[in-house]
């Protein structure tokens, strides 16, 4: 599979897990979703000696096309508002969520590899205090390459709404830590509200905003899609950043634990090795070439052996062909049941 571009979505989704759960199911297309305002629920209450009520395990939606990162939740505190789902097809990137470069409650950034180059994108939620602006303004963080932010800033501003008369200093520190990563504030195809009041007395505003890095081609081409809210006060945000090409190997060679070609393949290495004459090994190119032989002998022995598989998040030892058809039957179905039984 061959990676041209990084199609991103993101949306603040006002605690709704209704809302995370119809993206995840209806947008497999995208390779990176960023969800501002998700919904923490009590999955159930652990054992606690301290507590007679136990201690309660929440957790958020999930879904087996992504993954997760998200700050594990204080339950002395609120909750983190941010998280950001990946395509497992992408899981080949190296995703990392990296709490030790930025240690705030409502920023994630996550960092990936695309042909061996570090890359960053980072998921936003400030409140109504622009606690993360003033985070970021005071924290030295120094890297490279960062290819986006974007989330819910909650700032009004005349600089990104043409319908508010206003400019504050708050908006300028966000421009200021913008530059110092690089970036600049995108300008949407179609400049429509980014939330929608519910109260018509309330105007509508334009307060989730996208960064992008400066030399990208798609500086200015960015959409905000006023009609996909769903239940949300927000709309969703969406863009694609063209990327270095990055041909992904879905496939790999294995050979199953405990069996016949185990067991043969493991003869065969032994059976050549002995016959490998180590008994005159004077000098180094003379190692090194004991060393090749020994190479050379299992991969023969491997690529013999072993059988060449597709490569996904269930290529485990338990996955057979009952899990195939089960799954193949719940994608094309989309029922409850079909899933169950997968």
């Amino acid at each position: 599979m061959i990676v041209k571009d990084l199609k991103i979505f993101s949306q603040n989704v006002r605690k709704n897990n209704f809302v995370i759960n119809t993206i995840l199911e209806t947008n497999n297309n995208f390779d990176i979703i960023f969800i501002q305002e998700l919904s923490w629920t009590t999955i159930r209450f652990i054992s606690s000696s301290a507590d007679s009520k136990g201690i309660p395990l929440v957790g958020v939606v999930n879904h087996p096309n992504w993954l997760i990162f998200a700050r594990k939740p204080d339950i002395t505190n609120d909750c983190p508002k941010v998280m950001i789902f990946i395509n497992i097809r992408l899981s080949f990137f190296h995703f990392s969520f990296c709490k030790d470069i930025i240690d705030h409650r409502d920023i994630i950034l996550v960092s990936f590899f695309i042909n061996s180059k570090l890359f960053w994108v980072m998921n936003v939620y400030s409140d109504s205090s622009h606690s993360v602006i003033k985070y970021l303004k005071d924290t030295e963080i120094n890297i490279r390459n960062l290819l986006v932010i974007t989330g819910d800033f909650n700032i009004h501003d005349s600089l990104w709404d043409p319908l508010f008369n206003h400019h504050s200093s708050i908006s300028n520190d966000l421009i200021v830590i913008a530059n110092s990563f690089n970036l600049n504030l995108l300008v949407p195809i179609n400049q429509v509200p980014t939330r929608y009041s519910d109260n018509d007395n309330n105007s509508n505003s334009v307060i989730d905003l996208m960064f992008l890095c400066c030399n990208s081609s798609k500086l200015n081409n960015h959409s905000i899609h006023p009609n996909w809210h769903l239940t949300s006060d927000h709309v969703l945000l969406m863009i694609t950043i063209p990327i270095n090409e990055e041909n992904i190997d879905l496939h790999k060679r294995t050979i199953s634990k405990n069996s016949d070609e185990e067991d043969l393949f493991i003869k065969e290495v032994i059976t050549s090795f002995l016959k490998l004459d180590t008994s005159n090994i004077l000098d180094i190119s003379q190692l090194e070439k004991i060393v090749t032989d020994f190479a050379n002998i299992v991969e023969s022995a491997w690529t013999k052996k072993s059988k060449i598989i597709n490569i996904t998040k269930h290529s485990k030892s338990w996955w057979n062909n009952n899990c195939n058809s089960d799954l193949d039957k719940y994608r094309h179905l989309k029922s409850v049941e079909d899933w169950k039984t997968f």
